[in-house]
């Protein structure tokens, strides 16, 4: 029921020179951090007072060894002071202070894997994803740590996968919610952070092409709702689970919800097919979600409740 000329209205704007693959705001400011192609740095970006419509860059953040790197993923906390955690690889996984550009802290490993995700699970703590699917945690108070959580043995050497946290997590008790991960080949695992020696439960994807790229992946659990999870980045749909029922047989598992707008939409007036790039879920309206696509386009969407699913 969501009209752009009436629903939607620009408030303030602005040009990047560079793509910009990941955008996170940071909490209690009024900054934006980006990152994107052709390497690891960040821009910071103000935006602007109620007398400017400008969303103006005001910083870059270098990290060492930046040049040819691939683009940083970024996590944002504003706990302490506002904080990014960054990093393309795990050997090259930096907090660092947004406004000061002040480095907090620099990961210890000597292992080089290429991150697919990361995030702040508490203002001490970090949950790494390595492009293999292995988890390593990270305590910001102990410099030299690097705990591997749990890997996922099955993987085959081209497989990739990317991670979801619930966006509720900080403050809570370390793994006091399951860590959902993704691969390109359309297996869902849950893992427990505190009991990482067995999975949750896992389940296969029921998704048109495995292996047709990783870049695009994501997972997202719903943060208003108990057992609900959604993954794109395979065609142009967005696809809704419901966990509550799996187990660990690695079953196929049916979407209670397939979001086809973008696969039928054509904003940019491509003859491709375009891909869901991104999805995220609105934070108080429980079955609200946002996807962006290849070709331009943007979507608002809410999902009809099967009868007894998703509480």
């Amino acid at each position: 029921g969501l009209c752009p000329e009436r629903d939607f209205k620009v408030e303030c704007g602005g040009f990047s020179k560079r793509p910009v693959y990941s955008l996170k705001c940071v909490p209690d400011t009024s900054l934006l951090v980006t990152s994107g192609p052709p390497e690891s740095s960040l821009q910071v970006w103000q935006v602007s007072a109620e007398d400017s419509d400008v969303i103006k860059l005001v910083s870059t953040i270098a990290t060492e060894n930046g040049t040819g790197q691939s683009w940083a993923k970024i996590a944002t906390i504003s706990a302490r002071a506002p904080w990014v955690l960054h990093g393309s690889r795990l050997d090259r996984v930096h907090v660092t202070e947004v406004e000061s550009r002040k480095n907090v802290y620099t990961a210890a490993s000597r292992d080089s894997e290429k991150l697919s995700g990361l995030a702040f699970l508490d203002c001490n703590t970090l949950l790494l994803c390595c492009a293999t699917g292995r988890l390593c945690l990270a305590d910001i108070r102990q410099p030299q740590s690097l705990v591997e959580a749990v890997s996922v043995p099955s993987a085959s050497c081209s497989e990739q996968w990317c991670v979801g946290t619930r966006h509720g997590a900080q403050g809570l008790e370390l793994g006091s919610q399951a860590v959902a991960r993704l691969s390109s080949r359309g297996l869902l695992t849950l893992t427990d952070l505190r009991k990482t020696s067995e999975s949750l439960a896992s389940a296969k994807a029921t998704i048109p092409s495995p292996d047709t790229g990783a870049e695009f992946l994501c997972v997202s659990w719903a943060p208003a709702l108990e057992s609900c999870l959604a993954i794109s980045g395979f065609d142009g749909t967005v696809h809704v689970y419901d966990t509550q029922s799996w187990d660990n047989s690695g079953k196929e598992a049916e979407p209670i919800f397939v979001h086809k707008g973008h696969a039928f939409g054509g904003a940019g007036g491509s003859r491709d097919p375009p891909l869901v790039t991104v999805h995220t879920w609105h934070l108080q309206k429980p079955r609200t979600l946002l996807s962006a696509a290849s070709d331009g386009s943007l979507h608002v969407w809410d999902w009809v409740q099967p009868c007894g699913k998703c509480g």
